[in-house]
């Protein structure tokens, strides 16, 4: 591919934010089925329309190319792609350059047992996601899965040496018992962890206005429970963090229905097709493939992703609303990267 003579301008969007931050599906596959996530019965993408480990890096290495500093690989669950220790592998290039600050990861933690050599390739960071202890509610709400191999998984990643963090989807009647527990084995674990509320991405079987807790709600809860102070730390990403004193630990929330975050959003979305969404809660996107693929001179693929980010909206507008059965954006999380 073409390299430039002179380094290409950096990404903002028409609101003066810095496009900083890439989150990568590599997979639309998945080994769980998560009832706020996926119907049971889902219908996958034939592997000759997803993006080669190839593609994918080159993509990534033209938003490096443009500033971005953080990229994090998702899925579906991204442990399941094969031979995606590769792509950590060539991606860490660019964490040995300094052109890329942070190579992160997010997993439900079911493979991650065999895959915690991820911490020789460049990942320092993984976001497990969990949203109960309980082996039983485990298995309820993710339908296929085995808390075992999760906790597992945290215990392998952990001793070789990568920071993990904690993703809990709040979830009303569900989990609402256990959000004191969830931090306190986080933190006993030297775990941050992170409150999400549900999202409404794709059609599920069951309605999320059930399902649905607000933030405010579990902040109130928690702060019965511990002294929460105030912070003014990030990670980059969309969760404002307190401290719980007790334990010195940080719990974050993420709350894109009561307090959408958009206001600071420095993040685009790739998906495992080469689809570039500038909004989680948008349907505009921008198709990185047909140029990433009609050369190998990267022009076409710069002049996609300008177009890209100049269309970026200043916010979504994300609802659960108990007169529709309709999901606010008619793809899954999956499909977009979690």
């Amino acid at each position: 591919m073409s390299v430039a003579a002179f380094p290409p301008p950096r990404l903002v969007d028409p609101f003066g934010r810095p496009i900083t931050y890439l989150r990568v599906s590599v997979t639309d596959r998945c080994d769980f089925r998560c009832v706020y996530c996926m119907s049971e019965d889902m219908h996958f993408l034939p592997k000759k329309d997803l993006l080669s480990l190839e593609e994918l890096d080159r993509v990534c290495s033209a938003f490096v190319a443009r500033g971005t500093r953080k990229i994090r690989i998702t899925g579906g669950e991204p442990l399941v792609r094969r031979d995606i220790m590769k792509l950590f592998r060539s991606l860490s290039r660019h964490l040995a350059s300094g052109a890329l600050n942070e190579l992160t990861l997010t997993t439900n933690g079911s493979q991650l047992a065999l895959r915690a050599g991820a911490a020789d390739c460049g990942v320092r960071r993984v976001n497990v996601s969990l949203d109960t202890l309980d082996p039983a509610k485990f298995r309820q709400v993710t339908r296929w899965g085995d808390l075992s191999k999760v906790l597992a998984g945290v215990d392998a990643a952990q001793a070789a040496g990568l920071k993990i963090k904690i993703n809990a989807v709040a979830l009303a009647g569900f989990n609402d018992d256990e959000f004191e527990r969830l931090v306190e084995w986080a933190h006993g674990r030297a775990a941050d962890i992170t409150f999400i509320e549900v999202m409404p991405l794709g059609e599920i079987d069951g309605q999320r206005v059930d399902q649905y807790l607000p933030l405010s709600a579990v902040k109130t809860q928690l702060a019965r429970r511990f002294t929460l102070e105030d912070v003014d730390e990030t990670t980059g990403g969309p969760a404002r963090y307190m401290r719980v004193a007790q334990s010195g630990g940080r719990v974050g929330f993420i709350t894109p229905l009561t307090h959408n975050f958009c206001e600071s959003c420095n993040r685009v979305r790739l998906t495992c097709t080469g689809t570039l969404f500038m909004c989680l809660g948008r349907e505009d996107a921008a198709d990185l493939r047909a140029p990433l693929r009609a050369t190998c001179d990267d022009t076409a693929l710069h002049a996609a992703i300008e177009a890209a980010v100049a269309r970026k909206p200043k916010g979504h507008d994300f609802v659960i609303d108990r007169s529709t059965s309709l999901p606010a954006v008619a793809r899954h999380m999956s499909v977009t990267g979690g």
